[in-house]
């Protein structure tokens, strides 16, 4: 649950990216940048590799970044060419992965971090004022300013509201953004009055427990048979080809229309529930368990029974296309904005109880439930409904078991 009405004003932290247009000489010297980068997050990954193999030690982050002066004193054409602060950041990236990691292992989960090539390498964080500065736009184009590449023109298509806190080079295939990262004051809108429960689904996009429906757009299945034409496309092309390379382009191109598309409409769809409700209530969802692939069942004989893996499959692309963990985190950071609050709870049973007499319902269908006592209704509306009482929002209903 988050609090954005507190007595004292809180500070929010916004993020502003804007697409910037470097030089033929700066272009260069910012895939410098992000190769010299990479070079030194894969050569703290490996110490830290090789410390536990060989000695079962943990290399930690205060470890690694006292070693930056003599890295940067050895090599003064390379990596001191940099910003110390922003190595930093490359190197508190690589303990944050760590971090992830460790968290998984406690639970089974697998993925030891891996090293990266130049062209999965794609961004920088810099301190703003310690080897990167922010010129806003006084008349065509804003300034940012980075260590060992120099200014570089931003198209500034909104203002940078608050103090300028850090600043991010980003390279996107061939484009290249600039994220202005700034601490700002809130602005409470006033009261409505009006409380909500919202599920999400992939038939439609959200359903509200005042029975408002936004519908799923599903950007990757309009966009699906171009992406597979092209996909078909580079996998037949000769690697290293001009015309593998201009597939990859076109390739890239379609997969950035359709982020752009859909964060676009969370930002919409967020920003129009922030303007209606004053709290709204979510089901905390783990995307990641709900799109696994099915595990194989061997049928004793060496042989495997059917698993499903191809309808899971095709449901865990309409999950991910929905994308409900960017719809979420959108909606909470438009909310602390907004003075709102936003709460979450536990999903178990809110599509299957009756949120009037908590009974479980038959379910003939996806979007029909039926209750022994008050008869069918809408599966999202109850859901919504029992989202908003398990939120403690509503009145007269099912509570959580």
């Amino acid at each position: 649950m988050t609090h954005s009405g507190y007595p004292g004003r809180v500070q929010v932290r916004r993020a502003y990216k804007f697409r910037a247009y470097p030089t033929r000489p700066q272009e260069g010297r910012a895939a410098a940048l992000l190769a010299d980068h990479c070079d030194l997050y894969n050569a703290a990954l490996e110490e830290r590799r090789e410390a536990w193999h060989r000695h079962r030690v943990s290399v930690t982050y205060g470890t690694q970044s006292a070693q930056l002066r003599a890295i940067r004193a050895a090599d003064p054409d390379g990596q001191g060419r940099h910003s110390f602060t922003a190595q930093q950041q490359t190197l508190r990236r690589l303990n944050v992965v760590f971090q992830a990691f460790y968290t998984r292992a406690q639970t089974g989960g697998a993925g030891y971090p891996r090293f990266k090539p130049y062209s999965r390498f794609d961004q920088v964080l810099f301190v703003a004022g310690d080897g990167a500065g922010w010129e806003p736009a006084a008349a065509r184009w804003a300034y940012a300013r980075f260590q060992a590449v120099g200014a570089v023109k931003v198209r500034q298509h909104r203002r940078v509201r608050g103090t300028v806190k850090a600043l991010q080079l980003k390279r996107e295939h061939r484009r290249w953004y600039v994220i202005v990262v700034a601490d700002c004051e809130p602005v409470p809108l006033p009261a409505t009055g009006r409380k909500a429960g919202v599920d999400v689904g992939v038939a439609r996009f959200l359903t509200t427990s005042s029975g408002d429906v936004v519908a799923n757009p599903r950007f990757l299945a309009k966009a699906q048979d171009v992406i597979a034409d092209l996909q078909r496309r580079k996998e037949r092309a000769r690697r290293g080809s001009g015309n593998r390379r201009r597939i990859r382009r076109q390739l890239a191109s379609e997969w950035r229309k359709v982020r752009n598309r859909r964060r676009d409409f969370h930002h919409k769809t967020a920003r129009a529930l922030v303007n209606e409700f004053d709290v709204i209530a979510l089901e905390k969802l783990n995307t990641q368990a709900m799109t696994h692939r099915p595990a194989p069942r061997p049928d004793g004989a060496g042989a495997w029974l059917p698993s499903g893996a191809a309808a899971k499959a095709g449901l865990n692309r309409v999950i991910l296309d929905a994308g409900w963990a960017q719809f979420t985190t959108i909606l909470t950071g438009n909310a602390e904005e907004a003075g709102r609050r936003v709460a979450v709870v536990n999903p178990a049973r809110t599509s299957t109880d009756c949120h009037r007499c908590g009974a479980h319902c038959h379910r003939p269908r996806q979007d029909l439930v039926i209750c022994p006592e008050h008869g069918g209704m809408d599966a999202d509306v109850n859901a919504a409904r029992n989202i908003a009482a398990r939120a403690g929002l509503g009145s007269g209903q099912a509570s959580a078991a």
